[in-house]
């Protein structure tokens, strides 16, 4: 009798994956969106609230620090869980959240409520790419992350028009409101079209002494990274959170070498392409959300514009932050991911330069917005080779757990652009701004000179496997 060599049959595609890719990047757009949406409605919230200083930072500061501190946490429960069960958990909080904000009389809600949004947030996200990434094979899994990946900074620049539009529209409340039909909308359809969970429930092996070393850590960290913009790199009221950090991820790696089920395996940041990818995120993260906050400050501070004026300036950024993604998702899958992170931090660096040189009397929409759009172009191709590189090499098992990593660089990146921005745009007197966007120019440029060393080799499999590395 003949043989016959068995072919294995390839994984069943779901029938609404395209359905649920479009919902679950409106969920994602929703978190990405509250980073930035505050930015612009922070003098009215203040006047409207009496807020003080301190007050007013954190509005911003508690989302961030929730978000990117409880990544991890929220990886891991939808590794355990089931993504599917984690992604509709958080999305129902981070709604019931949002209109607590709205809602808001006083200081004490309104930030309470950016904390519940963070939670929320940080149990979604890395649920939802951990359903894109399982849910999509082949040549259509590099098509999707990059459909994904221009999620993160076109939000981030909508963010401040629709703040601006918001504001001196209806109110600043609105900027909160406006998540709610969105957020009952998608939780009424989403669970008709999500793959169903296959994983067994596993709650009680989770690590909670790691989840709560590592949140406290990112907190510790973000903490003092924010209190750089008043008080400086060198006070106590820096220096002691920056240290405390240090020893709590001291203890963290501590905890999951002796841990029996760690929360995670340190052996991931060993490995190449999570590295560089997680990375190349932080950086493109960290320039794009500085140049939101530089430039939504010089505009109203330098410039005299109104809200919405000043929104409405980031349109443009958000098309080329969109655009650079979607060539970039391209090129990552026929150039490579090397060269798409090269070129990508070059042309931001190229967009940054005009920036350090423009003078306070020069019309903003000749001068910053095209330099802005220039290099938000740059970042976009970046994105997506940033998440394409760091889940490579993921199995699928590891899919939350991977995506909290590339997720939580993504808001560290953030914090720190913004800490780094305000010291010295706040601090440096007249020359404040041309000092900021030197320093941007420098760390875009730097990042396309070490691309190449850092991202490794080859492209993305046709078959959508793992990236090579070397």
């Amino acid at each position: 009798m003949p043989t016959h060599t068995a072919v294995p049959t390839p994984a069943r595609a779901h029938p609404h994956r395209w359905t649920a890719l479009a919902l679950i990047c409106a969920a994602q757009f929703m978190l990405i969106l509250d980073v930035t949406v505050v930015n612009v409605a922070l003098p009215a919230v203040a006047a409207d609230l009496d807020l003080g200083r301190t007050a007013l930072t954190w509005v911003v500061t508690a989302y961030t620090l929730c978000f990117g501190g409880l990544m991890l946490l929220g990886g891991r429960l939808a590794d355990a869980l089931g993504a599917r069960r984690v992604l509709l958990t958080g999305l129902a909080l981070f709604t019931a959240a949002s209109l607590a904000c709205g809602l808001a009389p006083n200081a004490a809600v309104l930030l309470s409520g950016r904390v519940a949004q963070g939670i929320g947030a940080a149990l979604l996200s890395p649920a939802a790419l951990a359903l894109v990434t399982t849910t999509f094979h082949g040549a259509e899994r590099a098509k999707a992350l990059g459909v994904w990946a221009a999620i993160g900074g076109t939000g981030s620049a909508v963010g401040v028009l629709l703040g601006g539009a918001l504001t001196a529209g209806p109110g600043w409340p609105w900027i909160f409101y406006a998540n709610v039909p969105t957020g009952l909308a998608l939780l009424a359809v989403l669970p008709r079209v999500l793959p169903r969970d296959t994983v067994a429930r596993r709650a009680g092996h989770l690590d909670v002494p790691g989840a709560l070393l590592v949140t406290t850590a990112t907190g510790a960290l973000v903490y003092g990274l924010v209190r750089t913009g008043d008080h400086g790199w060198t006070s106590a009221g820096t220096l002691l959170p920056l240290l405390g950090a240090v020893a709590l991820y001291a203890a963290f790696a501590a905890t999951e070498r002796r841990t029996r089920t760690p929360l995670m395996d340190l052996r991931m940041l060993t490995r190449r392409p999570v590295v560089a990818g997680s990375l190349l995120m932080l950086v493109a993260t960290a320039l794009l959300i500085s140049f939101f906050f530089l430039g939504s400050l010089r505009l109203q501070r330098v410039h005299g514009l109104d809200a919405f004026r000043t929104g409405l300036l980031f349109l443009p950024v958000a098309l080329t932050t969109a655009i650079g993604a979607h060539l970039g998702s391209r090129l990552v899958t026929t150039a490579g991911p090397r060269a798409c992170a090269t070129g990508g931090m070059a042309l931001a660096a190229a967009g940054c330069l005009p920036l350090a040189l423009v003078s306070a009397t020069a019309d903003p929409w000749t001068t910053l917005l095209p330099a802005l759009a220039t290099a938000a172009l740059g970042l976009g191709a970046v994105f997506v080779t940033a998440t394409t590189t760091a889940l490579g090499l993921i199995p699928a098992h590891e899919a939350g757990l991977a995506s909290g990593i590339v997720n939580t660089f993504h808001e560290l990146g953030g914090t720190l652009g913004v800490a780094l921005a305000s010291t010295l745009a706040l601090g440096a007197g007249a020359t404040g701004f041309t000092t900021a966007f030197t320093l941007c120019a420098l760390t875009a440029a730097a990042a396309a000179l070490t691309a190449p060393l850092l991202v490794p080799r080859g492209r993305p499999r046709p078959t959508g496997g793992a990236h090579g590395a070397h």
